[in-house]
């Protein structure tokens, strides 16, 4: 008896190759190149790429890490939306130093094109600080983002956040309470679309 031999696929050959196109915020440059097996089941993927792969500039903007979730594909050709961003793992240790206060809190915000997103705030100190400076420095920081995020669309808010601005904002802001060695949003993540909250309340 003739066995049957199975053809095995190559699934690689399946696939095509498409460029990952930056959010509209950051100037929609290329920053990927992935294989995908059809258009649907790339929608909804995330890429993972460095500061420095956009601006393609400073060395150190490698320790920035930004992703970007793929909303439409068009030929060979993926746009995408801003999902998050966050300080790389060993840039964050480099920061922390002893015999200095490290002062974390999380704050959601909503753009005002109704994007929410959920902040991680870092300020780290010269030295030790009481118990009554580090609730101040949260206050105004709070209040910074408060006053800040609001005003802004998605696409003006990634790139503040990304860019530093944000940061150079509540670090002149609490100045009036002590100078600190660092301020900065350590994480930024996109908790719902504009879409999504509605459908939310809608429910």
């Amino acid at each position: 008896m003739v066995r049957k031999t199975r053809k095995i696929k190559d699934k690689w050959k399946e696939k095509r190759w498409i460029t990952v196109l930056a959010p509209d915020s950051f100037n929609n440059v290329p920053v990927a190149y992935i294989p995908i097996t059809n258009d649907k089941t790339a929608i909804g993927r995330v890429v993972e790429v460095t500061l420095f792969d956009i601006l393609k500039g400073d060395p150190s903007q490698h320790q920035y890490k930004l992703f970007f979730k793929i909303n439409k594909v068009t030929g060979e050709k993926a746009s995408t939306v801003f999902k998050r961003y966050e300080y790389a793992k060993e840039f964050l240790r480099s920061l922390i130093r002893r015999g200095s206060s490290r002062i974390n809190f999380i704050i959601d915000a909503k753009t005002k094109d109704g994007q929410i997103f959920r902040i991680k705030i870092l300020i780290l100190s010269h030295r030790e600080l009481n118990t009554s400076r580090k609730h101040a420095l949260r206050l105004e920081a709070k209040k910074q983002i408060e006053k800040i995020v609001p005003q802004m669309t998605i696409d003006e808010f990634a790139q503040a956040a990304c860019y530093g601005k944000i940061n150079s904002d509540i670090m002149a802001a609490t100045k009036k309470i002590i100078r600190v060695r660092h301020v900065g949003l350590e994480k930024v993540k996109l908790l719902r679309t504009s879409e999504e909250e509605v459908a939310l309340l809608q429910a």
